[in-house]
């Protein structure tokens, strides 16, 4: 039997239930889950935030197991240390799949969400959408780049080459992807939590050169800002901090309603965009960069059955760095 932690109704508690191990079908593998780190997307799924799959479904896609078994096409040898994100499944043959851009296909299915995901002791995943993973990290450590990583890098390249960048919401993508941006010789400003003193320290801790309450102004111009906070109301300030020709880059799947805003601070060729999902483009980039930044990853190991307790602590804003669920 295994273990997994139930999402019967959005907006419910997890229940943790036991059921068969699944048996990998064509072109799948079967993981057994050693890690799944606990991602903001969870709580918009859980939460009801997000579209319900229409059918219970066990969270999680930022998954690293061992392979137990592969199904037909699936050439992966049992005992392989794989990573599962978000992106599970997509048509291959849409406009968006043809042209490098599989994170907008329409068909795509989801890890945690359409596809049952890694708050479990088992996860069934296609073959073609997992990863193998930096040596150097152990399982727990590994996990966030799954999505936090993932996204994060991807959020990076959409905000361009400048070298002063704006971070809104320090949490688990923001401290990995300060490294990378870091590493790469950029300036790094830190917008917390107004009040967060310790999320201010963690920032600092990293490298940033800068670290402050998101309600102040940026001490300086900005060439870019991503925010991966779920706040609307930071996007006009993002757009007032950067300067004429910058990009504001919102990096979450789920975002509260940005107010109205004066045209002024637009203007000026500024821009503002979003992330969605990612590419295994995106995947096979990040995590070989990994290990040339020496990325610290900030991750706290928690109990499968504590599921709902770290999710709850991620609502309330009481996580530095990565929550990672172990079975």
């Amino acid at each position: 039997m295994s273990r997994a932690q139930l999402c019967e109704r959005p907006g419910e508690p997890l229940r943790l239930v036991e059921r068969p191990v699944p048996e990998p079908g064509p072109g799948q593998v079967l993981l057994r889950v050693s890690a799944c780190a606990v991602c903001r997307t969870d709580l918009h799924v859980v939460d009801g935030e997000l579209a319900s799959p229409g059918h219970a479904f066990v969270p999680g896609h930022e998954i690293v197991g061992t392979v137990l078994a592969a199904g037909a096409g699936a050439d992966v040898r049992p005992g392989t240390r794989l990573g599962v994100p978000w992106l599970g499944w997509t048509c291959g043959h849409c406009e968006w799949c043809r042209s490098g851009r599989e994170n907008l296909c329409p068909e795509a299915r989801f890890t945690g969400w359409q596809i049952d995901g890694g708050y479990a002791d088992h996860v069934l995943a296609d073959h073609r959408y997992c990863f193998e993973l930096p040596a150097g990290l152990d399982d727990v450590h590994a996990a966030p780049l799954l999505c936090a990583g993932l996204i994060g890098w991807r959020a990076l390249k959409a905000a361009g080459a400048g070298r002063t960048l704006g971070l809104y919401g320090f949490g688990a993508a923001a401290h990995l992807i300060a490294q990378v941006a870091i590493w790469q010789g950029r300036r790094v400003l830190a917008f917390t939590r107004p009040g967060d003193a310790a999320a201010r320290a963690f920032a600092l801790g990293l490298g940033a050169a800068w670290a402050g309450d998101s309600d102040q102004p940026a001490p300086e111009p900005l060439d870019a800002a991503i925010l991966f906070a779920p706040v609307g109301a930071l996007v006009p300030r993002a757009l007032a901090a950067v300067k004429p020709g910058g990009t504001v880059v919102c990096a979450g799947i789920h975002m509260s309603d940005i107010p109205a805003f004066p045209y002024a601070r637009l203007w000026g060729e500024r821009v503002v965009r979003s992330v969605a999902n990612l590419t295994r483009r995106d995947a096979l980039e990040f995590l070989a960069l990994a290990p040339r930044v020496g990325l610290r990853v900030a991750a706290e190991a928690l109990p499968l059955a504590a599921a709902n307790a770290a999710l709850g602590r991620l609502r309330r804003g009481e996580v530095a760095g990565a929550l990672v669920l172990v079975t």
